[in-house]
């Protein structure tokens, strides 16, 4: 096919689009299944009114791009993370055939994982107007309106997307979870209960309701969903995973046989290392310590494969911050920010115990616990992505040409994008990202107001117990002992840093001395915060409130130690770890 022919043929789309349909039928007669005469085909159907037709014209356009060889490599350059090979073969692609829908869904993709959230919107609004019916570009869209915290246009589309395709598992599974995301638990069950309404009993939308269940303290329901989709699906390695992780839903022996039939027949690693952290937990039950520990080794290295962490990088990234965050660079922003005190920052190592104390604060009248927000990092994220072009533009040398404008603006939009959150009038709302112990400067610069508390955990129990959790996403650095002990390390320096560097700012929670005194560590931490006492804080189990993070049921039942010690169970293969601490 000559792209005169196909040039002639797109000159009629707006004069003739009869004709220009024909000659799009008579190069696909030459050339059968060509993207681009299919994708002219939809177009000229499109504007004769016959919209049935279009669409599956350009369904099998996009079907068809798909299995072009550039875009092909494209897709697999972007499962890999390979970004940059990504980029130049699609915008090859976009150079010949700048119509091509598949290439501007990837290119706005890749847009999007670079926080150039705008350019991935325009992509995706112009592969829409393309192709209409592509449900998944809208889905896309609605996830990119999200990022930009425009979250009533998001559910907007994707209302729309569902009405148009009620059966659509992704459009409804991304209506549900941004739901959830922003406090919508009982509108995000009711998406998930109506697409299983219309598409009968699935194995994967069973383990999603699970998942949302668990997380509304709704564990027997939580459990019955999980089973229902091993049932359906008794290689779905993440329903087991999920299963193990309750106590309500006891994996039995039989379980661990079907469990361990599915890990000798499970292809590719995302599905193996499921089973074998659940396999980890069904023997640290059974207190079979060397067969457990072997599951959570065999699984911390499938996932350290398929995503692999620079030890070294956030060291230098720890080792800058301290150079950088000095008691001058505070002194000389003094003022500076959106000075509203409302924001409880818990910080420190994930399984450090920041959801009990999120859940001891969320049972006081004047605090509402908001789970863990994405802003902080991706505030400071989008400082480093409008300087995309500039390669050494990184945290926190970003901030130095910040002025107090700036500064006040940031945390004014920090507070705007919690607000979604936020479902009570309480005066103050936690924030208890864990990861944000790397931003505790920039927090103070954009926050001043805030309340920081690091909550610290004994670090061989705490890097143990991320070691044997196998998290949703981010984190790492947990599939690695030495790498657990060096990121353990860096943290406890920094945060000594900022102690010295913004005296009085944060507050410190061991865990263990927690569990020992409770209430006087609970009054400590309400007069750090200003908060006069209540009796509710010590009984944070009788909180119903939805929890969102692995610790969901430890934190529904009393304060306790059960946990404390488990690692000692695992001593003789935790050298590794030992070693990487030092004298931590």
């Amino acid at each position: 096919m000559t792209s005169a022919a196909l040039a002639s043929a797109l000159r009629l789309l707006d004069t003739s689009p009869a004709q220009a349909a024909d000659q799009a039928r008579a190069l696909l007669a030459t050339y059968p299944g060509q993207p681009d005469a299919l994708a002219l085909l939809g177009r000229a159907l499109r504007k004769l009114g016959r919209d049935a037709e279009a669409a599956a014209a350009d369904r099998a356009a996009i079907d068809a791009s798909l299995r072009t060889r550039e875009l092909a490599a494209a897709g697999a350059a972007l499962a890999q993370g390979n970004l940059a090979a990504a980029e130049g073969l699609v915008r090859g692609v976009l150079r010949v055939a700048p119509d091509t829908v598949v290439a501007l869904v990837m290119l706005a993709e890749i847009a999007g994982t670079l926080g150039i959230h705008g350019e991935a919107e325009a992509q995706l609004r112009r592969a829409i107007a393309l192709a209409p019916d592509y449900v998944e570009a809208w889905v896309n869209l609605a996830l990119v309106l999200f990022n930009q915290r425009r979250t009533d246009e998001s559910l907007a589309l994707l209302d729309a997307a569902v009405a148009r395709e009620p059966g659509n598992v992704r459009a409804a599974g991304t209506k549900a979870n941004i739901l959830a995301q922003t406090g919508e638990y009982d509108a995000a069950a009711a998406t998930y209960e109506a697409l299983l309404a219309q598409i009968g009993d699935n194995a994967e939308v069973r383990l999603w309701y699970g998942n949302l269940l668990k997380t509304m303290g709704r564990q027997d329901e939580s459990v019955a969903a999980y089973r229902r989709a091993t049932e359906l699906a008794p290689d779905l390695a993440e329903a087991w995973w999920s299963l193990s992780e309750l106590k309500a839903g006891r994996i039995t022996d039989a379980d661990v046989q079907v469990m361990e039939a599915a890990l000798a027949s499970a292809a590719g690693d995302q599905r193996r290392l499921f089973l074998h952290f659940a396999l980890g937990k069904a023997f640290e039950e059974r207190k079979d310590w060397a067969a457990s520990f072997a599951h959570y080794a065999d699984g911390n290295r499938l996932r350290r494969g398929i995503e692999p962490h620079d030890a070294k990088l956030v060291s230098a990234e720890v080792d800058r911050a301290a150079a950088f965050y000095t008691p001058d660079f505070f002194e000389k922003r003094a003022g500076w920010g959106a000075p509203a005190p409302d924001p409880i920052f818990i910080l420190g190592m994930p399984r450090a115990g920041s959801t009990l104390l999120e859940q001891i604060l969320a049972s006081h009248p004047q605090v509402e616990g908001t789970s863990e927000l994405p802003d902080i990092p991706q505030l400071v994220q989008g400082l480093v992505a409008a300087r995309w072009r500039d390669l050494g533009a990184a945290h926190p040398e970003i901030l130095a040409s910040l002025d107090a404008d700036t500064a006040r603006r940031l945390g004014e939009r920090y507070l705007e994008s919690a607000a979604r959150h936020r479902k009570s009038d309480a005066p103050f709302f936690i924030d208890k990202l864990p990861n944000n112990w790397l931003y505790a400067g920039f927090i103070r610069l954009i926050l001043p107001g805030a309340r920081i508390i690091d909550a610290r955990r004994a670090a061989m129990a705490c890097c143990f117990s991320n070691f044997k959790q196998h998290f949703a996403r981010g984190q790492t650095f947990a599939y690695s002992l030495e790498d657990l002990g060096s990121y353990y390390r860096d943290y406890v320096r920094l945060m000594a840093h900022f102690d010295g560097a913004m005296p009085g700012v944060i507050h410190r929670v061991q865990h263990e001395d927690l569990l020992d005194d409770s209430e006087g560590e609970i009054r400590r931490m309400l007069d750090f915060l200003g908060l006069p006492f209540d009796e509710r804080c010590l009984r944070p189990h009788e909180n119903n409130r939805p929890v969102r993070t692995a610790s969901s049921e430890q934190v529904r039942r009393p304060i306790n130690r059960d946990a404390v010690d488990l690692w000692r169970n695992y001593a003789p293969w935790l050298g590794p770890l030992k070693d990487a601490l030092g004298e931590n």
